[in-house]
């Protein structure tokens, strides 16, 4: 007797996805280099970095010195403008890396110069080859400074102009992870392996058959084009209780902010994986809290059964939103516009328009103003008015750009160089 939803008749047919993932920065390449080693079957991974002796440390199977004739491999300095410059010199080798890609990952640490600069250029290349783009960044926690903050949210801006969608982890937040003896370098570690754990649920999603499967088109409803926030969160449990325990992992997860995400969340997608052991009841366990939370999101949901996975219980949670970004409050209130529809062609602030340069004409002067006013101009003539000297005043010429170095224009005796008023004597009234 065969198992329960199987049909012994239908062969299992093997997904074929193309899926790259990029390193970019240092955190990048630290994250992809992880990674790579964590058994991704059929997962291509490229590291790129300005920076040559950082990148050679990286355990990424292909390794890629980006902007090299600008940068000469020294690294990006910590300046985004570089990191972008660097990447648009190489755009047709990221060009040639992108061919054939499903879906492309890009890994970076925002803040810094080349992950920064470089994540959104690898974006643009990679949706215009045809990808389905996601970007896992981390960004800075709160000790490295204000400069690497607000670049990382400017980084953050133009990322999300490219990708379809950008899922944040904030380094910040790995504290509700930390005991006060954790070293550094197991911070960073913790931090790669949460980038890992996003790439390990959304690669067994998409290459397993399921029960009730959840397919690239599935994810590209969740994700393409939406420029949104995203977010996701993977948790696993064994035993009797794995289906609470998952529940649990679920809603302490750090980038879930205690399930309030999914509550902002319109549009959410959920895959469980388990063994042959695994329980309807389980399964309704698991879904009632995500589908409460989440009462206001679109929710696909999909199950695969693993033998791999006897005993226990796995949760892949990917959330995105359309949230709109705070703006700075304008210096002025527009008055709203007097329909809806005139409120998707108007923009207030073009609306304020300068003062019109236009001088009208004089008004139209009758026979007897304009004889009057002719024998005024005629009764002046008479007196005599002070003689007005027109002259250079006598200021210091500090700087004359660049006809510093010219040779003034002489003709007929004459500098035309000075304007002709003063030449020729010429007073203005």
């Amino acid at each position: 007797m065969s198992a329960p939803f199987e049909n012994p008749a239908e062969p299992t047919i093997k997904k074929k996805l193309v899926l790259k993932v990029f390193g970019l920065g240092g955190a990048g390449c630290n994250a992809a280099g992880f990674a790579s080693q964590a058994g991704f079957d059929g997962v291509e991974f490229l590291a790129a970095n300005t920076d040559s002796q950082s990148l050679e440390a990286c355990a990424a199977p292909v390794k890629f010195v980006l902007g090299a004739n600008r940068t000469r491999g020294l690294g990006a300095g910590g300046d985004p403008e570089l990191g972008r410059a660097s990447a648009e010199e190489d755009v047709e080798q990221i060009r040639s890396f992108c061919a054939g890609a499903d879906i492309l990952f890009i890994l970076a640490g925002l803040g810094g110069g080349t992950g920064t600069g470089a994540a959104p250029v690898f974006a643009r290349v990679a949706r215009e080859s045809g990808a389905l783009v996601l970007a896992l960044v981390t960004l800075p926690f709160e000790f490295e400074g204000n400069r690497r903050h607000l670049q990382a949210q400017a980084g953050l801006h133009q990322l999300k102009t490219h990708a379809d969608a950008v899922i944040c982890l904030p380094n910040q937040k790995l504290f509700k992870m930390l005991d006060e003896n954790t070293s550094v370098l197991e911070g960073f570690k913790i931090s790669n392996s949460l980038l890992a754990e996003g790439l390990r649920g959304i690669w067994r999603m998409l290459t397993q058959t399921g029960l009730i499967n959840v397919d690239f088109a599935d994810l590209c409803s969740v994700t393409r084009g939406r420029h949104a926030a995203g977010f996701f969160a993977t948790a696993e449990a064994s035993g009797e209780k794995r289906a609470e325990q998952v529940v649990e992992k679920l809603m302490a997860h750090p980038l879930l902010d205690g399930g309030q995400v999914l509550s902002e969340s319109d549009a959410l997608l959920v895959s469980i994986v388990g063994g042959p052991d695994v329980l309807m009841s389980e399964i309704h366990k698991l879904m009632e809290p995500l589908n409460r939370q989440g009462e206001n999101a679109h929710i696909i949901f999909g199950a695969a059964i693993d033998e791999a996975f006897g005993g226990r219980l796995s949760v892949t949670l990917i959330a995105s939103s359309r949230r709109p970004e705070e703006a700075p409050a304008p210096s002025r209130q527009a008055a709203p516009p007097a329909n809806l529809e005139s409120a998707q062609f108007l923009d207030t602030a073009a609306q304020e328009r300068p003062a019109s340069r236009f001088v009208p004409p004089p008004p139209e002067l009758s026979e007897e103003k304009r004889a009057q006013m002719l024998r005024g101009q005629q009764g002046g003539r008479s007196r005599k008015r002070p003689s007005r000297l027109q002259r250079e005043l006598p200021l210091e010429v500090v700087h004359k750009g660049r006809f510093e170095k010219s040779d003034p224009t002489i003709r007929n005796g004459e500098d035309l160089d000075v304007p002709t008023y003063i030449r020729r004597g010429v007073p203005l009234n």
